[in-house]
């Protein structure tokens, strides 16, 4: 099994300052936008475009929540593997808001589904949106295409795309990793 850096913490970082600007341009002063990470790993890309977003940009009313879409999937009770799930936190409500999912990478589409079924717990958003970090383009099973998004990558099927966080994984980082 071999791995190759596809980005290193330099390009992690610009892109993300990257799509943080693409987000002010459309969404202004997010008066009427909320934030939601996809449960487990689009919190870490979240937590960090709104960390830039405040920080940097002085956008204080950032609205953020996690989504977690394990019972809402078309693979939940398939296979022998036990799903288990995370927590959703959203103190806050979607109905009529513009609402942009956070995913690090975009693969079938299937968990962005699930994320679609599932934020309608929550109310009826005006619009729905979606930022990836990394979009796997000819990997697509459904119809899904990001709004925003990192980096495309063409990667074969049997190619796992690894996003490293440095708040868990101790560095910035995307791989390709080849079996």
């Amino acid at each position: 099994m071999s791995q190759k850096v596809l980005l290193n913490a330099k390009e992690v970082n610009i892109i993300l300052h990257r799509l943080a600007c693409q987000l002010i341009e459309k969404h202004t002063d997010f008066s009427n936008t909320v934030l939601i990470g996809l449960q487990p790993r689009g919190i870490f890309l979240a937590n960090r475009i709104a960390k830039i977003l405040k920080e940097e940009y002085h956008i204080n009313n950032i609205q953020l929540g996690y989504l977690d879409i394990t019972f809402y999937r078309d693979d939940f009770r398939r296979g022998d593997k036990t799903l288990a799930a995370n927590s959703t936190e959203i103190n806050f409500i979607v109905e009529d808001k513009n609402v942009v999912f956070i995913d690090d990478v975009l693969y079938t589409g299937r968990s962005i589904r699930a994320a679609l079924t599932a934020i309608q717990s929550f109310g009826r958003p005006n619009e729905i949106e979606l930022l990836a970090l990394i979009d796997r383009r000819f990997s697509r099973h459904l119809p899904i295409q990001p709004d925003y998004r990192g980096r495309q990558v063409d990667v074969i099927n049997e190619e796992k795309v690894k996003v490293n966080w440095i708040e868990n994984d101790k560095e910035d980082s995307v791989y390709l990793i080849e079996k």
